[in-house]
């Protein structure tokens, strides 16, 4: 078993994609290698114990997870996900699908009783479908939820919040420079807004992404909207010295 109580952070992102019979069907990842290791060094600073690891099996991400579920953790879990992905999974290296409420429940109290009270948070920068946000401003009182738009809440375990760089059923941005999500994300760490309590600082990462950016190139113009969905029981702050 991992040892120590520093808090925790699994950082995987893949770049590369080739199924079993060595076709590659998903594009490469620019800009997300850099990306990841400049959030790595950064979370390395804000006394987290950071792993990395890049291009990853859909198998190989499933140990990486069920190794951290026997780690002994401190205050805090926090992972990152940068990959390809469909609403409710992300794509290992090999082009297989790994079901993100598996991952959750891998760190559930129910695998883990020694989990339960620490609080897991996760940062996922992947599509969750392949609609473009035209960026469109409306207002209205509610609406009908498109289907299984919140299966992703049923999976998730007490003590858990997941931050999603897009809505379901949309598209996530990335370029050489990085993508909308994460780049709202690092900047954060790096300002003063990291001393904020979790729900306000992934409110103004919803800001700054929806508000201050928009994709360039063939997609000119098009937006991103962030959304997160928390069951914790009480505030924290896991950046805040």
């Amino acid at each position: 078993l991992c040892q120590g109580r520093q808090s925790r952070a699994l950082i995987i992102v893949n770049t590369h994609f080739c199924s079993r019979d060595a076709n590659v069907v998903f594009g490469r990842r620019r800009g997300a290698k850099r990306e990841a290791e400049k959030l790595s060094r950064t979370l390395s600073q804000l006394n987290y114990k950071v792993k990395l690891m890049h291009n990853k099996t859909a198998r190989e991400i499933k140990e990486l997870y069920h190794e951290e579920s026997c780690c002994e953790q401190g205050d805090y879990f926090l992972s990152i996900i940068s990959s390809h992905g469909e609403q409710g999974l992300i794509m290992g290296c090999d082009t297989e699908p790994v079901k993100l409420s598996h991952i959750f429940q891998l760190l559930s109290s129910e695998k883990q009783a020694k989990l339960s009270k620490i609080p897991k948070i996760f940062f996922i920068q992947a599509c969750r479908g392949p609609e473009l946000d035209q960026g469109v401003l409306v207002e209205c009182d509610g609406a009908e939820p498109e289907p299984n738009c919140f299966s992703d809440c049923l999976s998730i375990p007490p003590q858990t919040v997941i931050m999603f760089a897009c809505s379901p059923g949309y598209v996530a941005f990335l370029n050489l420079c990085g993508s909308m999500f994460l780049q709202a994300l690092l900047k954060v760490l790096q300002g003063e807004e990291r001393h904020l309590p979790l729900h306000s600082l992934m409110t103004r990462i919803n800001w700054e992404v929806a508000l201050c950016c928009q994709a360039r190139g063939a997609y000119e113009g098009c937006k991103e909207m962030p959304c997160f969905i928390t069951n914790l029981l009480q505030e924290v702050w896991p950046f805040s010295a």
